[in-house]
């Protein structure tokens, strides 16, 4: 009786393959090609797909991974964009905001300076003068040597004009138009006129008090 032995079926190009058969046996539909496919060892079609269809599953987990790190990149670049946009946009908010608080303080100081201005046209003279000596580093007690000075030259009179000399305004500048130089209503404006007399003197004499000790002694300053 012939001896038992496991046998094993497999396809090869198209035959049955069946190993293991005892010497002497053979398989119904089994050829001589067959046999030596046995003898050569080939194997069986499912122990050669189970390695290929891991390597697939693992190149697809590969591909996924990639996919996946290509979509973070992605967003990562978009949440970088929209914080820089952000930050941008936090930065010309604020530029804004100075350059409106920088010309709403510039109206304010020109809306006071007006307002100054208006107020020192239509104050006494004296008092705009007397507030002015300050700006020019003296005190009050060269007011006095002040207005002795221009109440003998014009009285005051911001229209005042000496008919033979030509000289005009509170402090007879010679010719008026000098006057332009403190500003353009030097004609009419007594604020104007003043501070352009008080520049004289202080670049002429030093203080008021010295031009009232020439103009004693000379009779003109």
């Amino acid at each position: 009786m012939p001896s038992k032995r496991a046998l094993s079926v497999c396809a090869v190009g198209g035959v049955v393959v069946v190993s293991g058969l005892t010497a002497g046996a053979q398989a119904v539909g089994s050829s001589p090609a067959a046999a030596a496919t046995e003898e050569a060892g080939l194997r069986p079609v499912a122990a050669i797909a189970t390695p290929l269809a891991a390597a697939q599953r693992v190149s697809d987990a590969v591909l996924v991974q990639q996919e996946a790190d290509s979509k973070v990149d992605e967003l990562k670049a978009k949440a970088e964009g929209q914080r820089a946009a952000s930050e941008r946009a936090a930065d010309e908010a604020r530029e804004a905001a100075a350059r409106a608080e920088a010309r709403r303080k510039a109206a304010a100081e020109a809306k006071a300076e007006a307002a100054r201005q208006k107020a020192l046209e239509d104050a006494d003279p004296r008092a705009v003068a007397r507030a002015m000596l300050a700006d020019f580093g003296w005190d009050a007690s060269q007011f006095q040597c002040l207005d002795n000075i221009w109440t003998q030259e014009s009285g005051w009179q911001v229209d005042a004009e000496n008919p033979g000399s030509g000289a005009y305004g509170i402090p007879q500048s010679l010719p008026g138009s000098k006057m332009a130089s403190a500003g353009s209503d030097w004609q009419t404006n007594p604020a104007t006129q003043i501070r352009w007399g008080l520049g004289y003197i202080q670049d002429r004499y030093g203080s008021p008090c010295e031009a009232w000790s020439f103009k004693q002694g000379a009779g003109w300053y």
